[in-house]
């Protein structure tokens, strides 16, 4: 089958990005040094293939402390966990190495001190991502969920006089934006974060489908579908306009989205591989005749995330 694609544009930056480069160096270290298995508590990343080449090595993954027998090595995932996790976790005597990216314990660290200063909070996200779950579990209560704009106007706080924005990391910049919006119309006093909490690299990557989507005729983003971050890529690009599809793997592309489209744009999820990407790119070309690569250009990521001590091998 030809399907008439000419050029894929190659989005950058794309894949993985510097607190996920950590998590899974985190997890292969602690299986190097202290031998499998490895416990994790959830995912250590949203990425099925990075998961499964981890469970080859060595590691289990869990959802529930019960499962981690006494005295195990336990690694907390890139996305945090709450206190009440923390807690049992030591009480339990495991040998912990957290995982959490350094920007969601940022987020942490600030609910935990303004909280001591009596501040309640809003937070935008998602309900149910494992993200939301751990910031929002730093607190017993306080801590207001909001998902769009309309729950903005039903959030009730005890109190207003002290009240602080907070983020999950991945959302959808411009989302987040009108969200955070409707917050300060609400509440015109609350506290807004010193730096936005969108993480950078959530934000160059879908800065980079802007760009990208103004060059193309369809875009493919490689993500898992539990990728808050790589949903909200291909969320972009169909609101700007183009039609867009997800895939894990090079096998899940259906040469019917490229029929016609000479132009495909590719990019990938932060917690996706530069392999996938390639063997998409293998794919696409095996699909149409004489099909050209173009990199565009972007910003260059040198950001780098220390290891927990303890782990040098």
């Amino acid at each position: 089958m030809n399907t008439g694609t000419k050029q894929i544009i190659l989005a950058e930056p794309r894949g993985f990005c510097a607190g996920v480069d950590r998590a899974i160096e985190i997890v292969e270290r602690a299986l190097a040094k202290f031998g499998a298995p490895i416990y994790v508590r959830h995912e250590i990343v949203h990425n099925t293939y990075v998961v499964n080449d981890l469970k080859a090595k060595g590691a289990i993954f869990i959802e529930d402390l019960d499962e981690v027998p006494a005295g195990a090595t336990l690694v907390f995932s890139a996305h945090g966990v709450s206190k009440a996790v923390q807690d049992e976790a030591r009480r339990r005597g495991f040998d912990i190495f957290d995982a959490t990216c350094p920007l969601v314990s940022k987020v942490h660290m600030e609910v935990a001190k303004l909280a001591r200063e009596g501040y309640e909070f809003i937070m935008i996200g998602h309900k149910g991502h494992p993200e939301v779950e751990g910031t929002m579990g730093q607190l017993d209560h306080g801590i207001h969920l909001v998902e769009d704009v309309d729950d903005v106007q039903h959030v009730q706080p005890s109190q207003t006089e002290r009240l602080a924005l907070v983020t999950q990391t991945t959302l959808s910049v411009d989302d987040a934006a009108e969200i955070s919006a409707a917050v300060r119309r609400r509440f015109p006093a609350i506290r807004e974060p010193k730096q936005q909490d969108i993480c950078y690299a959530t934000q160059n990557r879908q800065d980079a489908v802007k760009l990208m989507t103004r060059q193309v005729d369809v875009v493919i983003v490689v993500g898992s579908p539990t990728s808050s971050n790589s949903n909200r890529l291909a969320e972009l690009a169909r609101k700007l306009g183009v039609p867009a599809f997800m895939v894990d793997s090079a096998e899940e592309l259906d040469p019917e989205w490229l029929v016609g489209r000479k132009r495909v744009g590719l990019t990938a999820g932060a917690s996706a591989p530069e392999l996938l990407v390639q063997q998409v790119i293998e794919r696409i070309r095996s699909l149409g005749a004489g099909v050209a690569l173009q990199r565009m250009e972007g910003v260059q990521e040198t950001m780098k995330f220390p290891l927990p001590k303890g782990l040098k091998l």
